[in-house]
């Protein structure tokens, strides 16, 4: 008589489970993977707007948006380059108050005359965007008024010069880039937080003096330049 097997042997459900462990594993080693790659990128971003900045001064001594003599330099560009006035502040804010960027603005004009120099990739005054989507801009951390981000977080003092901000960064790769640049404390240091409740805000005061890693949080960081 031959009989008839009904189910899975104890080793068939052992090496499915083991399947199931492996799988889950490598895609939580791949989401890892991921979220660090973020990081760096990031990070990858603050450090290169800097690196543009100082070497655009170098070459040309004079603020990228805010240079007097972009106009004359670059004759030929498309769309053509607009001067800035020159005065060492950059016009604007680094989110150009959510509308899209034009060279009339500094703070625009900023991406211009360094994409014009060569110093950053892509064409016209249009803001890049960070890792996670989020934008990516500069402003003038002066006489913004006494709530700003830019002037003062959290009576500690503020930056009082240039920033470059990244917005719509997630906790956890907020948290982990302000440990890497700078004290891990979103109201003091080079790097500042904001507890974001619309994408990309502007510039204002932290609503608490830590981070809150929720998974569901994001944040805007502003560097001082």
């Amino acid at each position: 008589m031959k009989r008839t097997q009904q189910g899975f042997t104890l080793v068939e459900i052992a090496i499915v489970l083991v399947i199931i462990g492996l799988l889950l594993g490598g895609i939580l080693k791949g989401q890892e993977m991921i979220t660090q790659a973020k990081i760096k990128n990031v990070v990858a971003d603050f450090s290169g707007v800097s690196a543009a900045y100082y070497g655009y001064q170098d070459r040309y001594r004079a603020i990228p948006g805010d240079d007097p003599n972009a106009a004359t330099r670059w004759t030929t560009a498309a769309p053509a380059a607009v001067s800035g006035d020159g005065n060492g502040v950059v016009a604007g804010t680094w989110n150009n108050a959510g509308a899209a960027c034009t060279t009339a603005v500094e703070a625009c004009s900023w991406w211009h005359h360094l994409r014009l120099a060569g110093f950053v990739s892509g064409t016209g005054p249009a803001q890049p965007f960070n890792a996670v989507t989020g934008l990516l801009g500069v402003q003038t951390g002066d006489g913004a008024g006494a709530a700003t981000l830019a002037t003062v977080a959290a009576g500690t003092g503020g930056f009082s010069g240039l920033i470059v901000c990244s917005g719509n960064l997630p906790d956890k790769i907020a948290i982990a880039v302000d440990t890497q640049m700078d004290d891990g404390v979103p109201i003091s240091g080079n790097v500042r937080g904001l507890l974001q409740t619309t994408p990309n805000p502007a510039t204002a005061n932290p609503a608490t003096a830590t981070y809150a890693e929720t998974g569901t949080n994001t944040y805007l960081l502003c560097r001082s330049l």
